[in-house]
């Protein structure tokens, strides 16, 4: 799992801090929780962009920053790369821009930039491990699956869209909050080198993006006195998609042998080599 790839959407790293205390408490106690716990591995990245995420801390001004804090390219002023448009999947092709100044810049290359790249390497290397994969996001009340191309569809897509409808549903009965599912394209737009579209062409079945609160109201900005009901209801829709990764995968037995998951919260908080 990982969470804050861009450094504006606060809600993810508090969901990421949320969800592993939540994992830690419940396997203390659930039986199931202990059972997914024996036979996978949680892999959660807190804040993949750390860069952008300290400098949309640093006053009003930049509040609203959303990409890293590498250089641009020569010739350009302007800093940092949109890290969800840096990805090996279907890259520069659709939804992205090649100004350096703008918002969605994808970068000089498919994977140009370190924490991309630092993702790559450490699922890539390990990818035939990997359950499933959850980049979260913010804002809108979104799950959303492969792929952001509207060319392409993954080989998976409806049960991609039966496991993404339970976890709505799921999602539902905690504050009665409603999330759309479907692609990108389908419900938001169209988009290329995402960190989803890049892990489920490695292979990984289940993947996943959530646009956590809200519709628009406040966007980036989420009152404090949502943080906590917006953490709530995001955990019962991510651990409907693991537990259905996980029952299909083991099927009641007796593992033999420990899977890997990734929850897309990462395992490193990975820190750029550029200087803000």
């Amino acid at each position: 799992m990982d969470c804050g790839i861009h450094a504006r959407e606060w809600i993810a790293p508090a969901f990421c801090q949320y969800f592993v205390r939540q994992i830690l408490d419940a396997y203390k106690k659930d039986p199931k929780m202990q059972e997914m716990m024996k036979n996978m591995d949680f892999y959660v990245t807190p804040v993949l962009n750390m860069d952008g995420y300290i400098f949309s801390w640093a006053n009003d001004s930049t509040r609203l920053w959303r990409k890293n804090r590498s250089p641009g390219p020569a010739g350009c002023d302007c800093y940092g790369t949109d890290l969800n448009r840096n990805f090996d999947a279907n890259w520069g092709t659709i939804g992205v821009s090649f100004n350096c100044c703008d918002q969605t810049y994808c970068g000089k290359d498919a994977m140009s930039e370190p924490e991309a790249q630092a993702v790559t390497f450490f699922v890539g290397t390990r990818k035939e491990d990997f359950l499933c994969f959850l980049t979260i996001h913010s804002y809108g009340q979104l799950l959303l699956l492969p792929y952001g191309h509207p060319n392409f569809t993954a080989p998976n897509y409806d049960e991609l869209m039966k496991v993404g409808l339970a976890a709505a549903d799921a999602i539902k009965k905690v504050h009665g909050m409603h999330y759309t599912v479907g692609t990108s394209p389908d419900v938001l737009y169209p988009n290329s080198g995402s960190s989803r579209d890049w892990s489920r062409m490695q292979g990984i079945p289940y993947t996943f993006t959530f646009e956590l609160r809200d519709n628009g109201t406040y966007g980036f900005e989420l009152p404090e006195d949502q943080i906590k009901p917006a953490c709530e209801e995001a955990y019962s829709g991510a651990l409907e998609i693991i537990t259905y990764a996980h029952n299909k995968t083991f099927n009641g037995a007796v593992a033999t042998a420990a899977a890997t998951l990734w929850t897309v919260l990462l395992t490193v908080c990975v820190t750029s080599t550029n200087l803000m």
